[in-house]
């Protein structure tokens, strides 16, 4: 198949899916009032609470929520094919992803800009709004260190990496200066200046590696690792106006940018799909996932189709900025579109490549033997990057060599396939580091809520006592954990464990739905709901019995079950509200009676 046709293919779709039924969504089911007022306005500090331009907060939420998943997450799973991947990318962005993220962030707009955990306290009684207090903050310590680690490994020796990421956040301080102060208001201007700079960084990435400078942006692996826990210390304790909003928004156009420059590099070129629509590995076996292509496609492919992670974003950093509830659809709702559209073009890009080039890269050496397949073109790829690219599982080296080997293709850009390598590389580092700076400051939200339930003093969000001290807990917690690497013990968790929390934050979503009298309309969640429960605990309880208990992993397979018992109960209780107000008159009045 070519390529070309997958791509008008989800055009179509995901352009359609937010003009029908996120529009529905939010003019029917969430009734969303621009005359409403809402939590940036009314606690408005400058620091936490601030009303952002529209566009300036849909870069930071797109970038907060498009980190590693849709271009890792694919490009893994791609071993089954191609066309489970696009399938669930597809139908699970619209009718899963995109809901859960608008619900979600909804329900957070309503509750005065609060958390996950505090939404699931209000709607299904304090004992629950414990557990999810737990469980999420469990989840997110995972998934940050989880996701440092790519970074780390792309960083760590690379000059041109560490300057070019580098460079982008004092690039970012000074345009949130600019339109804090100097020019308020003044976006397109801001725009042209920070993208400006960043192409300057991008353009003097491979000079700088040749220069004095070289030997003080060269880090190991460990001091790459305190360097990234010392600026998701930053990026949770500075204002956010200062680094976190105007970086994530300059990085949003790097991430759009290429991306949409590898859609017109495949417009161009056509490459031709060289994976097979369906795999012999659907049926377990793999070379990179072992199991079947049910449950663990929907396990592997969660950012780009649903994430639970996207929970925390909808419930964390944006509410809080949101200046209009009209602005939610195009955040919560196009922001996981636009997120889809990234995650197929990952998988395109990994597609493209000959097949036995593709397992060579993401396969161990003794494994890629007993497939019996012969690089095609790998060793050229090779040679023209400068570097050994057979056996280097992740994904994100095979995404990289995806892109390039598009790129390269274009006419008078073939001499340049060391460049486009090594660029993408970067593009995906900084993709990744967008989502830990806000996934750090959503940790010190949550940790405040979950300690001012023992001391209240805590829970305050303007004391700088405890801005500094819980975002310095958070980072310093996911931080050690990447430093000593011992979160690749407990990594094989951290699949089952977002889609776990997705499934609670679409009981949560549920429940809200319901209370405010909306009962008809409550299969759009629940139906996700019942799906993602069911391929999560069937992924769990495989990975239990198959994976961890023969292998003595005893940690990890109690860790699964608990992941089990904090899913059943949550779900079960949000089970009991739902009846209790079901056939409740008294609650189409909710909306102006509580929070919701």
């Amino acid at each position: 198949m070519n390529s070309i046709v997958l791509v008008i293919i989800a055009a179509l779709v995901l352009t359609l899916g937010y003009r029908i039924y996120g529009a529905f969504i939010a003019a029917k089911v969430l009734a969303l009032d621009e005359n409403r007022e809402v939590p940036s306005k009314i606690h408005e500090d400058g620091r936490d609470y601030v009303p952002t331009n529209k566009w300036v907060l849909l870069g930071h939420h797109f970038a907060a929520i498009a980190g590693a998943g849709p271009l890792i997450g694919p490009v893994l799973a791609a071993q089954f094919g191609y066309l489970p991947g696009t399938l669930w990318i597809l139908i699970g962005g619209v009718v899963a992803g995109a809901v859960h993220d608008i619900i979600l962030l909804f329900a957070s707009v309503r509750h005065d800009g609060q958390s996950i955990a505090e939404i699931a306290k209000a709607n299904l009684g304090s004992r629950m709004g414990l557990v999810t207090s737990i469980a999420v903050i469990f989840i997110l310590i995972i998934t940050m260190a989880g996701l440092g680690i790519p970074v780390v490994n792309s960083l760590y020796n690379s000059p041109w990496g560490t300057f070019t990421v580098g460079f982008t956040i004092p690039v970012a301080m000074l345009i949130g200066v600019y339109l804090k102060f100097i020019r308020p208001g003044k976006i397109g201007e801001a725009t042209i200046i920070g993208m400006s700079l960043i192409l300057v960084g991008v353009i003097a990435g491979p000079y700088i590696q040749h220069t004095a400078l070289a030997p003080y942006l060269t880090f190991n692996a460990k001091q790459m690792s305190l360097i990234l826990a010392i600026y998701g210390f930053c990026a949770a304790a500075l204002p956010v106006w200062l680094l976190l909003l105007p970086r994530d928004y300059l990085s949003t156009y790097m991430k759009l940018g290429v991306i949409g420059g590898l859609a017109v590099g495949i417009i161009i070129v056509r490459p031709v799909i060289q994976m097979p629509a369906i795999t012999q590995f659907v049926h377990g076996g793999g070379p990179i996932i072992p199991g079947k292509v049910f449950p663990f496609l929907f396990i592997t492919i969660a950012c780009g189709a649903l994430s639970g992670f996207h929970a925390l974003i909808s419930s964390g950093t944006t509410p809080k900025l949101i200046a209009n509830e009209k602005d939610i659809l195009p955040i919560g709702y196009g922001s996981m579109v636009l997120e889809s559209f990234i995650a197929l073009m990952a998988l395109i890009a990994a597609t493209c490549l000959p097949t036995a080039d593709y397992f060579a890269i993401n396969s161990a050496p003794a494994v890629f033997a007993k497939l019996h397949m012969i690089p095609k073109e790998l060793p050229m790829l090779s040679q023209m990057v400068g570097e050994e690219l057979a056996g280097r599982p992740g994904g994100s080296v095979s995404l990289a060599v995806g892109m390039s080997y598009v790129f390269y293709k274009i006419p008078g850009f073939k001499g340049l396939m060391a460049y486009w390598y090594h660029f993408c590389i970067m593009f995906e580092a900084l993709f990744i580091l967008t989502t830990i700076d806000a996934g750090t400051r959503i940790g010190r939200y949550l940790l405040q809520d979950l300690f001012g339930q023992a001391y209240k003093p805590f829970a305050k969000k303007d004391s700088w006592f405890n801005i500094i001290f819980f975002s310095a807990l958070m980072s310093c917690t996911w931080g050690y954990l990447l430093y000593t690497g011992n979160i690749s013990t407990i990594w094989p968790l951290f699949g089952t464990a977002n889609q776990t929390l997705a499934t609670i934050a679409f009981a949560i979503g549920t429940t809200v739905i319901i209370r405010m009298g909306k009962q008809k309309y409550a299969l759009i969640t629940i139906i996700p709901m019942i799906f993602v429960a069911i391929t999560t605990l069937t992924a769990i309880l495989i990975n239990i019995f198959s994976n961890y208990l023969p292998h003595n992993q005893i940690l990890l397979a109690a860790l699964s079950s608990l992941l089990i018992i904090m899913l059943v109960v949550i779900v079960f209780e949000s089970v009991k509200v739902w009846k209790k107000y079901w056939n409740d008159s008294s609650n189409k009045d909710y909306t102006t009676k509580k929070a919701i």
